[in-house]
């Protein structure tokens, strides 16, 4: 069910998202960054699908319970402080350019080809 709905919000228009980054800001699991100047900051992403960042976060929230890697980096973000909120958009962010790539292929995920090595923003943690 989880898969249905975070096909649906994504849709069938694979031009729509032409990488993982796009997706993600969309989704809003990565966060914005500024740079006025010498110093660096990162928010909260506010301007998204509401019902996108709903299906990614809910799948990623899930996932930490039956991937290795995802809750081991769950667990990494609740370790640093952040809240369950936050530990999931960081999580989500990672399942992203995977989900992507299944996505743009249109093959199922198969945890024996991805080795739990996600590319994850360093801004959010």
């Amino acid at each position: 069910m989880r898969a249905a709905r975070l096909l649906a919000e994504i849709g069938d228009c694979r031009s729509r998202y032409p990488d993982p980054a796009a997706l993600a800001g969309a989704a809003g699991v990565s966060p914005v960054t500024r740079r006025p100047g010498t110093w660096i900051s990162h928010h909260f992403r506010w301007d998204v699908s509401a019902h996108l960042r709903d299906a990614i976060c809910d799948f990623a929230a899930d996932s930490r319970r039956a991937s290795p890697w995802a809750g081991a980096l769950y667990a990494a973000a609740r370790a640093r402080g952040k809240d369950h909120p936050h530990a999931v958009r960081i999580l989500a962010c990672a399942w992203t350019p995977v989900i992507w790539r299944c996505w743009q292929d249109g093959t199922a995920y198969d945890p024996h080809k991805h080795q739990g090595s996600p590319q994850t923003v360093e801004a959010s943690s």
